[in-house]
């Protein structure tokens, strides 16, 4: 199981150091960290939680899924594994086609 922790819902007051603090009522905490907007600067409400075992992280969930913070409901669940990033993020790509683009075959680019 894993230690990985993500707290969502969050109020937008909390910071590392709360994340830290509430979470180690249960146990040992390896990282605590609030996910920050890069343009703003403001908290984008979520964060993640490391705990030093699995048993630690289990009852931190346990304890805290669901509990009021600053009247906002927070969700605490096992983090699922990141994504591979598949690309440039806008949308755009190359054809794998070898017959599709400028330059192979006429005006419209391709063999039709």
């Amino acid at each position: 199981m894993s230690t990985k922790i993500y707290v969502g819902n969050l109020p937008y007051s909390v910071d590392d150091d709360a994340l830290r603090s509430n979470f180690s009522e249960f146990g040992g905490v390896s990282s605590a960290k609030v996910m920050i907007d890069r343009e703003t600067g403001r908290s984008k409400g979520f964060g993640f939680v490391e705990m030093v075992s699995a048993e630690v992280a289990q009852a931190a969930i346990t304890g805290l899924n669901g509990m009021s913070v600053d009247g906002r409901s927070i969700v605490v669940n096992l983090a699922r594994p990141r994504e591979a990033n598949t690309g440039g993020g806008d949308g755009y790509r190359a054809s794998g086609r070898a017959d599709v683009g400028y330059g192979n075959g006429g005006f419209g680019g391709g063999r039709y």
